[in-house]
């Protein structure tokens, strides 16, 4: 739904209307570097450019430090510092570090932006640079990169910064190569193929309302009627305004969520299960279970032991 299209006989709708007028929309606007073929820029946590948002450039990005939770298209995982990812085009995405109250993580992101347009010119002048392409489709989805390909991808990113001219296009060049001949094995690819949002910049915008509500309250008491009364909808307008703005329904998003706090914990502590079943927002461990293992394709136990077994290898 857009501004343009809000039916003038829909009261809650107008009501929407009335709130965007005066919010941002959250399609991000990358402005161009002219003595760079590509931008590549750091910012800090929070920020402004920090939350869901979209744009039609190519996004690679580093987390430096910290840990937190962050949404692809309609996936949802967790990060640590060193978490290296490509965003598509016009794939919506975003980065939620656990903070402190009042804490601030400086420089927190390293992220290089580029135009697609910008590859295919160059291919055609350049054709080695072709090789990109492959990976520039496969992005649509969004790709995380695991292991030794994670490793050197952050090390060409930071590098870019460190320098300029040819001699960061040497490091980008550098960049391509890890990303685009990165084993199987080392990518994790996050949403669904299928997946297609229907934003506009209000819809962002109302999404990422909803999204700070759910992610400041996934692990507590997270109801749709409270993030419906955000944006001034009700409950039955929100469930299909949600879904048309994320791909996936509103208690699809906080089960994901849940169950990414649950792995973060079962990877990194010796908390006993039933705990972290509570202390992720479910009501009771047969419901957590029955979740974890349809969504996961293990139960939390074995989940656990996989992990130290990856570990202790």
């Amino acid at each position: 739904m857009s501004i343009g299209t809000v039916n003038p006989d829909d009261e809650a709708a107008a009501r929407l209307a009335e709130r965007l007028m005066g919010m941002q929309a959250n399609r991000e606007v990358i402005p161009p570097d002219p003595t760079h073929s590509v931008r590549w820029h750091q910012h800090d946590y929070p920020s402004p450019v920090a939350r869901w948002n979209y744009h039609p450039e190519y996004e690679i990005h580093l987390i430096r430090k910290g840990s937190g939770r962050f949404i692809v298209g309609d996936y949802i995982g967790t990060f640590d510092a060193g978490h290296v990812s490509i965003v598509g085009s016009g794939l919506p995405h975003d980065w939620v570090s656990d903070l402190e109250p009042g804490e601030v993580l400086e420089n927190r992101d390293a992220v290089i932006q580029f135009d697609g347009k910008w590859v295919e010119q160059t291919a055609a002048l350049v054709p080695e640079i072709a090789e990109v392409k492959p990976l520039l489709a496969q992005s649509a989805r969004g790709i995380e990169f695991l292991g030794s390909s994670a490793e050197a991808a952050a090390n060409a990113i930071e590098a870019m910064g460190a320098t300029n001219g040819l001699e960061r296009f040497r490091h980008l060049l550098d960049l391509f190569v890890v990303l685009t001949r990165s084993p199987q094995e080392e990518r994790r690819y996050l949403a669904e193929e299928w997946f297609r949002p229907q934003l506009d910049g209000q819809a962002a915008a109302v999404v990422d309302i909803v999204l700070e509500y759910v992610f400041s309250n996934h692990a507590g008491s997270v109801r749709m009627s409270e993030a419906a009364a955000l944006v001034g909808m009700p409950e039955a307008t929100f469930s299909k305004y949600f879904k048309r703005g994320t791909g996936q329904n509103f208690s699809d998003l906080v089960r994901k969520l849940r169950l990414a706090h649950a792995r973060r914990l079962l990877e990194h502590s010796d908390k006993p299960i039933s705990d972290i079943c509570y202390e992720v927002g479910f009501s009771n461990l047969s419901n957590f279970n029955r979740h974890f293992l349809k969504d996961i394709g293990v139960t939390p136990r074995a989940y656990r032991a996989a992990g130290q077994n990856t570990h202790n290898s």
